[in-house]
């Protein structure tokens, strides 16, 4: 994943100009052949298996891996960690994320009644390799959250409440982008565009799970955690002031129809690697897709911040920032980002100004 940027000048990301590298230049798509889970309450005593799809010596291989894990403190609670396990299936070797968690309603009883020793568990999703499972660590993170709150983790209840979510993790973690571009398909540069933009979405007459996976699609290609948060937060109103209306996404159809939709260049040709990617089907190409999209947006937003503390002192260095705009292909959402992170800087913002009636006149022209 990519990391969070610091704030002040050190936050720009040290990377090779815009010119280089592009849409085109993604990994080959692993296999992730089968997927398994294995689910273990833990006490101070050990591991007891509470549910697996794993074969007998697999699984008792994998519960000597993660009681190993325990005994060096290595698993805090609700923070999962990825790594590479040796097992007796037919792949051997894959990626197994694990995490150690209390489920919620249980904490909250055992805080209050502090003789009651709160149970914990141990979960493990296993599928592809490790560097595959790694792009998903945070979503897989946040699925365990949806653990924490069913009912008590109790063999009765087990089958119903918990043993479908596990059965179907990889479907319900690692899936939801590639349904999306599946969907969508050329109309995929629309929903870029409005995460990169911030622009309000509406979607409508959707059923639940397309509407959560067009919701985290948005969320997964936007720039939030990776620009500074006030930013963010003032492009989102700027975004609504100025359209005044959001983007609507009618899925009552095969095909999903948009109306207030905007694109550029930029968020077309990195769609079409998205649909290149979509004949292989592979949800770990999708995510490193994604992850390369907003990796060469922070690039393009760092070149041109740079290029605008030059024009600050030399007028050649301006019209170096208006060919980069012009050329980079997402001109109109670089320019209104950094509209917004400059906007309390006198030099900056007249750079920023001349810019904007220069694209003005280039786009009447």
């Amino acid at each position: 994943m990519l990391p969070a940027l610091p704030d002040g000048e050190e936050r720009e990301l040290e990377l090779e100009s815009s010119e280089e590298g592009g849409a085109g230049e993604e990994r080959r798509p692993e296999r992730h052949g089968s997927t398994y889970h294995s689910l273990y309450g833990y006490r101070s005593c050990g591991l007891s298996l509470l549910d697996t799809n794993l074969p007998a010596e697999a699984e008792t291989e994998l519960r000597s891996f993660i009681s190993r894990r325990l005994a060096k403190g290595a698993l805090l609670e609700g923070m999962g960690n990825v790594a590479s396990v040796e097992l007796s299936i037919p792949e051997y070797k894959v990626g197994c994320y694990y995490c150690r968690f209390q489920q919620e309603n249980l904490l909250e009883m055992a805080t209050q009644e502090s003789d009651i020793s709160t149970p914990e568990y141990v979960v493990c999703f296993l599928g592809g390799s490790e560097k595959g499972l790694e792009l998903f660590r945070l979503e897989l993170d946040k699925y365990i959250q949806s653990l924490k709150i069913k009912p008590v983790l109790e063999q009765k209840t087990l089958e119903t409440s918990v043993n479908p979510d596990l059965k179907s993790w990889f479907e319900n973690a690692l899936c939801p982008i590639q349904r999306v571009v599946q969907l969508f398909q050329e109309k995929l540069s629309f929903l870029l565009h409005a995460a990169l933009s911030y622009t309000p979405v509406e979607v409508k007459n959707a059923d639940e799970r397309t509407e959560k996976d067009i919701s985290r699609f948005l969320a997964a290609a936007g720039l939030q955690g990776l620009v500074q948060e006030g930013t963010m937060t003032s492009l989102s109103i700027a975004m609504t002031e100025e359209q005044h209306k959001s983007m609507i996404i009618d899925c009552s159809g095969p095909q999903p129809q948009l109306s207030n939709a905007g694109s550029n260049r930029f968020c077309e040709d990195w769609m079409q690697a998205f649909v290149n990617g979509a004949e292989g089907g592979n949800p770990f190409l999708f995510q490193q897709i994604l992850e390369n999209f907003k990796l060469k947006a922070i690039q393009d937003i760092n070149n041109l911040k740079r290029f605008i503390r030059q024009a600050e002192m030399n007028h050649y260095a301006l019209f170096k920032c208006y060919l980069f705009l012009k050329n980079c292909g997402s001109g109109d959402i670089l320019l209104k980002i950094v509209k917004v992170e400059h906007a309390e800087m006198a030099e900056a913002r007249n750079v920023v100004t001349v810019l904007e009636e220069f694209m003005r006149e280039t786009s009447g022209a």
